[in-house]
């Protein structure tokens, strides 16, 4: 079956605060050309056009988010964006910004979802490639570890411990696809720890953090009130590995299975990927001239991670 590349059927805006600058931000998301690929424009850089790809050339730091930095430029906390590309098997997007960090919306990667959803995905008449993982790859520190083997498709099996009576052990495993992505993932939120937070705003970080865009665990319970999802700790992670592997520059097939990871060994197996040809092959076009859908979905198929009327004051045409 021909998978075909994705991209916007018309721009969109959405504004909100970034977690750790605190500053109001604004992205524009706007269709792009077939083997384009992702591809950040920072605006608010008088007399430049400063572009950045979302690529593993470009990772910079993943100190309690994934940092993309060229030139001296940089844009930050890009992993939840980047998920709601992959999720949706978007390939081509430019994305206008008028500072150096994404926003956090809700924590999640609905609202991104749900922008993107209102934009229109659309095919494009070029083949998709994938990246097909041939043998073992793994990457570990201690008892943490991450690590993809030879699949048909892409699984994902992710396991977390904190020693915290409201998380323990979670573990989830999903067989990746955009249905299960929107309806599952997506919602699951960012989370941190209420006696945490006095340590890393001294640090300079999460000065736009709140309950409204994290779960904030306290010694006893949530202060938000509750979880939606009863494995939403774990499918965070998946969240923000589906992220940082998306800096390859293209969909990943494979069973990764991850015990005790983060954004740190996430980006670890992304640079043991990315040099190794031997360990994985793209799947080749067709040389066939493809035909093509124009459309993914109607408005009224599109399946919403959340009832429209709750996001829709995120989006701005």
């Amino acid at each position: 079956m021909i998978s075909y590349q994705r991209t916007i059927r018309e721009k969109i805006s959405c504004s909100g605060i970034g977690l750790h600058s605190g500053e109001k931000t604004k992205i524009t998301l706007f269709p792009a050309e077939p083997d384009s690929g992702i591809r950040f424009r920072r605006t608010d850089v008088p007399g430049k056009d400063v572009l950045i790809e979302a690529s593993y050339r470009n990772l910079a730091t993943v100190n309690y988010a994934t940092t993309l930095s060229k030139d001296g430029y940089r844009v930050q906390t890009v992993e939840h964006l980047l998920s709601a590309l992959a999720g949706l098997g978007i390939d081509n997007l430019l994305i206008e910004i008028d500072s150096e960090e994404v926003p956090i919306m809700d924590g999640s990667a609905a609202p991104f979802v749900f922008l993107l959803q209102e934009a229109g995905v659309v095919e494009q008449p070029v083949p998709r490639k994938y990246i097909k993982i041939k043998k073992t790859i793994q990457v570990g520190t201690g008892d943490k570890f991450i690590k993809i083997t030879p699949a048909k498709e892409l699984e994902v099996t992710y396991t977390i411990h904190f020693d915290h009576p409201l998380i323990n052990t979670q573990q989830a495993h999903y067989v990746i696809s955009e249905a299960t992505f929107i309806r599952r993932i997506s919602r699951a939120r960012t989370f941190g720890f209420l006696h945490e937070t006095q340590k890393l705003r001294e640090a300079g970080l999460i000065k736009g953090g709140s309950l409204n865009n994290a779960i904030v665990v306290g010694d006893y319970h949530i202060l938000n009130g509750g979880l939606r999802l009863e494995d939403e700790f774990v499918c965070h992670k998946i969240i923000d590995f589906l992220g940082d592997i998306s800096l390859l520059g293209r969909p990943i097939i494979g069973h990764v299975t991850a015990y005790k990871a983060g954004h740190g060994l996430h980006a670890l197996l992304v640079q043991e990927i990315a040099p190794y040809i031997h360990k994985w092959e793209f799947i080749p076009e067709l040389e066939e001239k493809p035909t093509f859908s124009e459309s993914i979905l109607s408005h009224n198929q599109i399946i919403y991670p959340y009832p429209k009327t709750n996001l829709a004051a995120t989006t701005a045409p």
